[in-house]
């Protein structure tokens, strides 16, 4: 029993909506008894006992439909369903074997508070944080500037970019309203993530350079295209407030086209079922945050997604350039695990302008080098022709 509750506990805290389904009755022969319990996911895999083959399929399919439509439901599984006189409230289903007996099960979802992620912490970012409390959003505010001192409604503030990924659930919407402070780096990372809604404040012609400068970067055509620019429904909003409402209503539109905020499932999939104590399976190939890391000897970004060589130690997945860098790594990893992150400050290359390295959010790598920017435009316009801009010393 603590095995659900742990489990139930662990898929709230990441923000996955799921079902559980309860024994309430049982009449011999079944292999279920009252009080037994599962977990459903939206992807259909079972976590717990509410008896064997005869039951599983059925009660996974219940346990969909409840999480796509939000209600609850009582089933009763038997050989001979609607024999007996019905009784409101109760669905009748057939048991899928013949050996008998009869399950009633209660299949209840559960559906994680909605997380709104506000990137910025000018007026409209103040808006939508103030609004997003206000209709009951878990509201998480990304403030490297001020560190949420305007945003003191947030639940909660991280600063650094970079812990974007680790706060994205399936049912989180995220809006990046830093007016061209970072947009590009938020969206780097935010377009990397399984959020439901990503949207741009800016303009049109401000959005189209945004895009330019992602495609660059390698995004990929089909993460690009989750982007909602502008973001909100048109509404002819003009003040703060105003763009914060069409930005809010345009995610109550999107959730409630997909209540349970669930991915679409394919019914080709097959289901799978987990004992409760089981290590949770991991998909080959699949990493978990940003687009890019650095490799550890070079200094090099490397494509995560791409990536081909790669090694897992201490709990943590290091990333290589090459297969030399990998080599090198592997026989001596103490030699580059223990190097200084770079600190003090560069000169950007394009517009001359002062960047401290521990904060910088543009950094591109050109022959062994790496080199830090003001803002995405300066390197985008580096990445193009770096010789243009070339001057050694502003490299670390």
């Amino acid at each position: 029993m603590s095995d659900f509750f742990s489990k139930a506990h662990e898929l709230l805290s990441r923000g996955v909506p799921f079902a559980t389904a309860t024994v309430v009755r049982a009449e011999k022969p079944t292999s279920a008894k009252p009080g037994d319990k599962a977990i459903v996911t939206a992807e259909g895999v079972l976590y717990g006992w509410i008896g064997g083959s005869c039951a599983q399929p059925t009660v996974i399919r219940e346990a969909l439909k409840a999480l796509e439509d939000g209600d609850p439901r009582f089933i009763r599984l038997s050989t001979n369903p609607g024999e007996n006189q019905r009784q409101a409230g109760i669905i009748d289903l057939l048991m899928t074997c013949f050996s008998g007996g009869t399950l009633e099960i209660y299949i209840e979802p559960q559906l994680p508070t909605p997380r709104l992620m506000v990137i910025g912490s000018l007026p409209v970012a103040q808006a939508l944080v103030r609004l997003g409390k206000s209709m009951h959003y878990q509201v998480v505010a990304v403030d490297p500037d001020t560190r949420g001192a305007s945003l003191p409604e947030a639940d909660e503030v991280i600063t650094d970019l970079k812990e974007i990924p680790s706060r994205v659930t399936q049912m989180t919407y995220i809006v990046v309203a830093s007016h061209g402070n970072y947009d590009e780096a938020a969206l780097e990372l935010a377009l990397a993530t399984q959020a439901d809604y990503i949207g741009l404040v800016s303009s049109k012609k401000r959005a189209a350079t945004v895009i330019e400068y992602l495609k660059a970067q390698g995004l990929p055509e089909a993460a690009i295209k989750r982007l909602k620019y502008p973001a909100g429904l048109d509404i002819h909003a003009m003040q703060g407030e105003e763009i914060a409402l069409s930005i809010l209503a345009e995610i109550v539109q999107r959730r409630r086209k997909s209540p349970a905020g669930a991915a679409p499932q394919s019914p080709a999939k097959p289901r799978k079922v987990f004992d409760l104590a089981a290590p949770k399976p991991v998909e080959p190939g699949t990493f978990a945050g940003s687009l890019k890391a650095l490799d550890p000897v070079c200094g090099m970004e490397v494509q995560v997604e791409a990536a081909k060589h790669y090694l897992e130690q201490g709990g943590t997945t290091y990333y290589f350039c090459c297969k030399g860098c990998l080599k090198a790594f592997t026989a001596e990893p103490g030699k580059y695990l223990k190097k200084p992150a770079p600190t003090g400050e560069a000169l950007d290359p394009v517009c001359g302008m002062t960047v401290d390295i521990a904060t910088a959010h543009y950094i591109s790598e050109f022959e062994g080098r790496l080199y830090y920017f003001c803002a995405a435009g300066c390197k985008l316009a580096f990445e193009r022709a770096p010789n243009t801009y070339l001057h050694p010393s502003d490299a670390r």
